[in-house]
C-alpha cells in the first residue's frame, strides 16, 4: 500500500501514515526500513495489518526518482519568524507563548513581566533574557524542525 506521513516523533519513535485507502495506520520506527529517517509529507510504501503499518520504505517513483513522492509541502501552523519576532520584541510578556498555544508558559511569563515590576526588578530581566534567547533559538531552527519541536511535540521551553 502506499501513503504519506502524518507526522513522526523521534522521541517516542512513533509515527500515523494516511494510506491512499483514506485510512490512517500507526508505525514504530522499527518498522522503517530506509536509510532516510522518516519526514512530514513523506510518500511511502508500507504493509498494513490491523490499522499497523509494517515495512515501510520511501517511495521513490520511476515519474520523480529524486524526491519523496508527490506530497505537497507541509503547511505549518506558526510561523516561526512571528514566534521568533514576538519572543524578542515582546518575550517578558511571554506572548510568543499565548502564539504557539503554550497557555500555562505564557502566563509565567506574563506574570513574570508585569507584576513582577511591582515586587523586584529581577522577574521582569529574566522574562525579557528567555524570550531573547527562545527567538533566536526558534529563528535558527529550520521550518521542519521549528514544526516538530514546537507544533507537534509541544516543547514548552527552549
Amino acid at each position: 500500500m502506499k501513503g504519506y506521513i502524518l507526522n513522526y516523533s523521534v522521541q517516542n519513535n512513533r509515527g500515523i501514515i494516511s494510506g491512499d485507502d483514506n485510512q490512517r495506520y500507526d508505525f514504530n520506527g522499527a518498522e522503517w526500513m530506509d536509510s532516510d529517517p522518516p519526514r512530514q509529507g513523506m510518500r511511502v510504501t508500507f504493509e498494513a495489518a490491523g490499522g499497523q503499518a509494517t515495512r515501510i520504505y520511501i517511495d521513490l517513483r520511476a515519474d520523480a526518482p529524486h524526491n519523496y513522492g508527490s506530497a505537497p509541502a507541509p503547511i505549518y501552523a506558526k510561523s516561526k519568524i512571528a514566534a521568533g519576532l514576538l519572543a524578542i520584541f515582546l518575550g517578558a510578556l511571554g506572548i510568543h507563548k499565548f502564539y504557539l498555544g503554550y497557555t500555562g508558559p505564557g502566563i509565567i511569563l506574563l506574570l513574570c513581566g508585569t507584576v513582577g515590576w511591582l515586587c523586584f526588578f529581577i522577574p521582569p530581566i529574566i522574562a525579557s533574557i528567555i524570550g531573547l534567547i527562545e527567538g533566536i533559538i526558534y529563528l535558527t531552527k529550520t521550518d521542519e524542525q521549528f514544526e516538530l519541536e514546537y507544533a507537534q511535540n509541544r516543547k514548552d521551553w527552549f
